[in-house]
């Protein structure tokens, strides 16, 4: 097993500007010296954030959305980019999650950070749950958003993974912090 083998970059090209992320060409070099120098793509998006909001019922606001990547609706929790503006992760949670669905929540608890992709991509997602939510306005969808909110009891959740109803791995992710968040409390 090789445990310090790295490479080396020795140029980076931007080839792609997309709003939402870059692409970058890098010429690396292998640290270990065997292997001929590649070019990998790296993509570089904003860190984004998601948040699973549980009403005080125990019931999940979730929504729903049509996603371009797979051509398919998809059932997720709330989440998006954090913007240059926001002041912190948390607080591009509680933005999300109002503009999305239009709750709020008096707590937002940091349970999870993870690498979406990090063979491809360099940002992060951290992963708030927000107990109690409550919605006091409705949703303010920006530009392309086309969201339906779904309202399920969190036990059924698992349910709707292993049925392949939830197919995002970060809002998977999401619900397996949570699991690990209540486990911490016992």
């Amino acid at each position: 097993m090789i445990t310090n083998h790295t490479w080396k970059t020795i140029s980076t090209e931007q080839i792609a500007d997309c709003k939402v992320f870059s692409v970058n060409r890098n010429f690396c070099v292998s640290t270990e010296g065997r292997e001929q120098a590649h070019n990998f793509y790296v993509l570089h998006p904003h860190n984004w954030v998601n948040v699973i909001p549980v009403t005080e019922d125990g019931q999940v606001v979730l929504v729903e959305q049509f996603r371009h990547g797979t051509g398919e609706f998809t059932l997720e929790i709330p989440g998006g980019m954090i913007d240059p503006e926001d002041l912190s992760p948390a607080h591009a949670a509680e933005r999300e999650l109002f503009e999305e669905t239009g709750f709020v929540a008096d707590t937002l608890v940091h349970i999870g950070r993870n690498h979406p992709n990090p063979a491809i991509q360099s940002n992060f997602c951290d992963t708030f749950f927000a107990p109690e939510a409550k919605q006091i306005a409705q949703p303010k969808f920006e530009g392309t958003e086309y969201i339906e909110l779904k309202l399920v009891p969190l036990q059924e959740i698992p349910a709707l993974i292993q049925a392949r109803s939830i197919t995002s791995a970060l809002v998977i992710v999401a619900f397996h912090y949570l699991d690990l968040h209540k486990k911490s409390l016992l």
